[in-house]
């Protein structure tokens, strides 16, 4: 793997203190296994569990110059803590992933692998190709998913098998171009970034991952959510 790349993980947090450490741990291991650059990037959104005192504590544990402690006053939004956390990050390459153990890092180096085959701008983990898939989650909710990645795919047509996704490798100059052309702040957010990604020409590869349901704490996605969603992707369609 390429020696001279810096990986930002950027991270947000709500109500994370149970799993934070764990995932940190996770991180931490796989890029220094894999002889990486790394920082983790935590964008905590005023979190009443002690959230950010763990974080403090493993700043102090792994150092500064690792791990990096952003607080916002509430919940602003998954888009929000992205473009918040990407002002922040050092990496010539960002990753985004939930912190809830939903994307393991050990998918991470195949990302990075993935990426330096072709110099792809983007490499997206997909719960719907190849030997990826979900576990942990009723018939609902993957009909749901199901359901709001072939509309999508549908109305947009943009050639990626989970667009819904929320584990990504970008380059960070195509992040910081993707994010700032996005509208979108909730559940939609994550397909509209690949929608735009792909409409602005940007490569964008695929690797099969294993989407586990959440440890600890509870879902985020609610009714409203997805309605929010299904109007992005009409309100997009219009755009694109």
């Amino acid at each position: 793997m390429a020696k001279n790349n810096r990986y930002s993980v950027l991270l947000p947090t709500y109500n994370e203190r149970k799993n934070l450490p764990i995932i940190v741990w996770l991180l931490q291991q796989m890029f220094n296994e894999n002889k990486l650059d790394w920082e983790i990037l935590i964008i905590d959104d005023g979190s009443p569990d002690g959230t950010q005192t763990i974080a403090k504590q493993l700043i102090k544990a792994y150092g500064a110059n690792r791990i990096k402690l952003y607080t916002r006053s509430g919940k602003l939004g998954l888009g929000t803590a992205y473009v918040h956390g990407l002002q922040y990050a050092t990496g010539n390459f960002v990753i985004i992933m939930d912190a809830d153990f939903s994307h393991h890092p050990k998918f991470i180096p195949q990302m990075i692998q993935r990426q330096q085959e072709a110099d792809y701008d983007i490499v997206t983990g997909t719960r719907y190709a190849g030997d990826g898939g979900v576990y942990g989650w009723d018939l609902k909710r993957k009909l749901v998913s199901r359901g709001a990645n072939l509309f999508a795919d549908t109305v947009l047509q943009p050639g990626v098998s989970d667009l819904t996704g929320s584990f990504r490798l970008y380059k960070e100059a195509v992040l910081d171009d993707v994010i700032n052309s996005t509208e979108s702040k909730g559940y939609s957010f994550q397909m509209e970034m690949m929608v735009r990604a792909k409409a602005k020409g940007y490569g964008v590869a695929e690797v099969p991952i294993s989407f586990v349901d959440r440890v600890y704490g509870e879902s985020k996605l609610g009714g409203e959510e997805i309605v929010q969603y299904l109007k992005g992707v009409l309100g997009l369609w219009m755009k694109v």
